[in-house]
């Protein structure tokens, strides 16, 4: 099996798929999920090749970008079968992207180091500058503001309550679900690396909160 090119039809796929993207959920977020997950396989040991196809195939099948969960996820094991030849691959890679989403903080764990590893750069990606930049790129998006002070955080429990963007800000998000991915991520390394993004998010949300009050002390 020729794997640099089945990565790179893959990356072909992943921008023919997502590169239109405006959520936050483009080829560029895929990229960088990518490199941190082969950084974190790298440190934690994991096959470094299921890693890489798991985490340039998870927004496919992200039910946010498909008709449904079912869609995206016959998308993903379509183009699969159609590229690999190894069927513990392919069910290896399902079982990650399967597993993936936050899904309102009600998700199964995953079930194996590389799903794991996977699963930790793509929360890493929500963290940080970055998590700060795509949150409120998403929230453009799906029409949702910026910030109301009369609009309190839900509790984030049901998949349908997480997955309803007609309620909330996107404050708010920062505390229905990223300052919570810090104590959520399943390896050491994702772990460390998460400790400055989650910092830094804070520092964030402290300076907002300044800024908005200027002058109504």
């Amino acid at each position: 099996m020729n794997q640099p090119l089945i990565i790179a039809r893959a990356e072909e796929f992943v921008k023919e798929q997502l590169g239109q993207d405006t959520t936050g959920h483009d080829w560029w977020h895929t990229h960088r999920v990518r490199s941190t997950a082969c950084e974190i396989a790298e440190i934690e040991r994991a096959d470094v090749f299921i890693c890489t196809m798991a985490a340039l195939l998870h927004d496919v099948a992200d039910e946010k970008l498909n008709p449904s969960k079912e869609a995206g996820l016959l998308k993903v094991h379509t183009w699969l079968t159609a590229n690999l030849t190894e069927e513990e691959q392919i069910r290896h890679i399902m079982l990650i992207v399967e597993t993936m989403s936050f899904s309102g903080g009600g998700g199964e764990p995953m079930q194996t180091l590389e799903g794991q590893v996977v699963q930790d750069a793509d929360r890493l990606d929500a963290l940080g500058a970055i998590g700060v930049a795509r949150t409120f790129i998403f929230s453009g998006a799906k029409g949702r503001p910026a910030y109301d002070p009369e609009v309190s955080p839900r509790e984030e429990s049901l998949q349908k309550e997480y997955r309803d963007y007609s309620k909330g800000t996107a404050v708010n998000h920062f505390y229905e679900k990223l300052l919570k991915l810090k104590f959520l991520m399943n390896t050491a390394y994702g772990r460390k690396l998460a400790e400055e993004r989650h910092d830094f998010m804070l520092n964030f949300l402290d300076q907002f909160y300044k800024e908005w009050n200027q002058g109504r002390q």
